[in-house]
């Protein structure tokens, strides 16, 4: 069966994933005290999200993801020739990658989102292309890529690991292509769900098989002994998240009070509203898979599918 008889052109699969860096098993064992057992549930979600994702091949994935470049008042969306450098480290234990940008979608969503008057700056670093413009990737896309590609171990003890070609078809590409937006929480959350539109249109215009990952933890002050503190706006916060994922209304995100999100210490919101964005043009079906919070910050895994 051919790739383009699995599935059609544009978004064909979205999730909500998190990016802790104990999800990560050569992390966690590196960091001791029960980290690979009390990350074990996210680990598994996150595996099968990955599973989901190689079954259909896609040959871009765009991460929005809140660790990356960051602007006051507006959106970025890289246009780097290669995001590299990437790397996930603990003691002795490290993960890197590097993956190609996928050029064209970034520049013609920087395109599209400017003729809708959204605030968004294309992004570079170092040349415009070829081998000197690279961006650094973060541990918000790195994770998620993780899942996604195969994993080679360089070593005996499997402490260092590269992220390389993924497991896919005999007819795949070696690596799928890579789009990073930086969301920004200035801007009126209706312009995140007006970007999340302007994502799954350009994706279908350019005929991409792409997969749409929101790389988000959720409620940041679950403990006491946490950097944020304590707050019970935390787990309120998760759970009406989880909710809205079961039910499929995450339009109800728009009705969030900006206090209570606030108090919650979300890096999630901002990412799922482009995600809502990306499911009013593309209609799917979500199914929590997992949810976690065994340290100060929350963990949910979702996958959406038509």
């Amino acid at each position: 069966m051919s790739r383009t008889a699995r599935a059609a052109e544009g978004v064909v699969f979205a999730c909500i994933v998190p990016h802790g860096f104990e999800i990560v098993p050569e992390v966690a064992r590196a960091s001791g005290a029960g980290a690979l057992d009390a990350f074990a549930p996210t680990r598994r979600a996150m595996e099968e999200i990955g599973r989901r994702i190689r079954r259909l091949a896609p040959e871009t994935v765009v991460i929005a993801t809140p660790h990356n470049l960051r602007l006051e008042g507006g959106f970025t969306a890289v246009v780097t020739s290669e995001f590299t450098g990437g790397t996930l480290a603990r003691g002795e234990a490290s993960v890197e990658a590097s993956f190609p940008c996928d050029q064209t979608l970034a520049k013609d969503i920087v395109a599209r989102a400017s003729e809708a008057r959204i605030p968004v700056v294309g992004a570079n670093f170092g040349a415009l292309s070829g081998p000197e413009s690279r961006v650094a990737m973060d541990w918000g896309t790195l994770i998620p890529l993780y899942f996604i590609g195969r994993r080679t171990t360089d070593v005996p003890d499997g402490l260092r690991v590269r992220v390389g070609p993924w497991e896919g078809p005999p007819d795949a590409p070696p690596r799928p292509k890579v789009v990073i937006i930086g969301p920004s929480r200035e801007v009126p959350w209706t312009d995140l769900v007006r970007l999340g539109a302007v994502v799954a249109r350009a994706a279908q215009a350019a005929g991409r098989r792409t997969v749409f990952v929101a790389s988000a933890d959720h409620g940041h002050a679950h403990r006491a002994d946490g950097p944020y503190g304590h707050d019970p706006a935390s787990a309120a916060y998760d759970e009406a998240v989880c909710r809205m994922v079961r039910s499929g209304e995450l339009e109800r995100l728009l009705d969030l009070d900006p206090g209570f999100v606030e108090a919650a210490k979300p890096d999630s919101l901002w990412q799922m509203l482009i995600l809502l964005g990306v499911l009013r043009e593309r209609p799917m079906t979500g199914e929590l898979l997992s949810y976690q919070a065994p340290t100060y910050f929350g963990m949910l895994c979702a996958s959406y599918e038509p």
